[in-house]
């Protein structure tokens, strides 16, 4: 949840506003791009907003924005990647992949957690940056806030469906905790469920309508906002870890990647692989270094996601 302190004045637009509005929206991918970098840029800690659960208590959920479109940073758990008070860990990534990546982690409070405040302080290129975790009444999220953010949702719309939609459902084959050899593929298995909510259905994400004669993939977004293609499907990516590690097959893109043939969800026409009809997937992992690593698999339907973690220690 992105939130801004200056609001919107209700001042009708005149005719020279709305001509250098008409001339922002326009210009708007170029100057995009012209302020997008591919390696060098910090990450940024992101506050998404909290939920209430059912005894009581609540669930502080954050992100994070990593300003490079290619460069994935590593920062261990310490001085410059902690949570306090309570930490340095709770549970946060210390494996950070390009753009923006929300709701990524939650840490469970007390009921009467009140006006308290936990502050995520993550140090990436010489700049420390923080975002603060409260139970301000504007900052809660539900389902549908998820869903709009993730861009399931077009700005300002809903539907019966997508209000009834739950989570899919992870089942991760053996144990949480492995052990693994360096150039020797583990093999992981899981089992996902879904209610069928949302359909599955093509979408043309954030691309700009070709018409007649036009090759789309050669437009740049229209969309302010991202946009996402409905369907079932998961991922395998790093969550903590500073080796290099390969994933087999290739996994969608866990991250808004929202350029034209990304495998990618927010990629303009990108159509979800089939899912295997019992929901039984398989992976094979190689890890070039040894130590500690933390994988997340998230299954996603297009509107709401599941995590499910697996610990690999890797020796030679």
């Amino acid at each position: 949840m992105i939130t801004s302190k200056n609001g919107l004045s209700r001042r009708a637009f005149g005719p020279a506003a709305f001509v250098l509005f008409a001339a922002a929206v326009f210009l708007l991918p170029t100057l995009i791009k012209a302020q997008t970098y591919s390696s060098g840029q910090p990450v940024w800690p992101a506050f998404e907003g909290w939920e209430k659960n059912d005894d009581g208590s609540f669930n502080l959920v954050f992100g994070y924005m990593n300003d490079n479109w290619e460069e994935e940073l590593n920062v261990p758990i310490g001085a410059e990647n902690n949570i306090q008070p309570g930490g340095p860990d709770q549970g946060q990534p210390t494996h950070f992949q390009p753009r923006r990546n929300r709701f990524m982690f939650r840490i469970r409070v007390p009921k009467d957690f009140g006006q308290k405040e936990l502050v995520w302080t993550l140090t990436t290129q010489g700049k420390a940056q923080k975002a603060f975790g409260s139970l301000r009444p504007d900052l809660l999220i539900e389902n549908v806030d998820i869903m709009s953010e993730g861009g399931a949702l077009g700005a300002g719309s809903s539907s019966p469906e997508l209000r009834a939609d739950k989570p899919p459902v992870i089942k991760l084959e053996g144990a949480k905790t492995r052990t693994a050899k360096v150039g020797q593929p583990l093999v992981l298995t899981t089992i996902t469920t879904d209610d069928g909510i949302p359909r599955a259905r093509p979408g043309s994400g954030n691309a700009q309508p070709a018409g007649r004669g036009r090759n789309p993939a050669m437009f740049p977004p229209y969309r302010v906002t991202v946009g996402k293609t409905l369907g079932l499907h998961t991922s395998w990516f790093v969550y903590r870890g500073s080796g290099r590690v390969t994933i087999d097959p290739d996994q969608v893109k866990a991250w808004e990647d929202t350029r034209n043939g990304a495998n990618s969800p927010w990629a303009p026409y990108w159509i979800p692989p089939p899912f295997p009809a019992d929901g039984k997937q398989t992976v094979q992992v190689s890890f070039d270094e040894p130590g500690t690593y933390m994988l997340c698999m998230r299954a996603d339907d297009g509107a709401l996601t599941s995590d499910e973690m697996v610990t690999v220690n890797v020796s030679r």
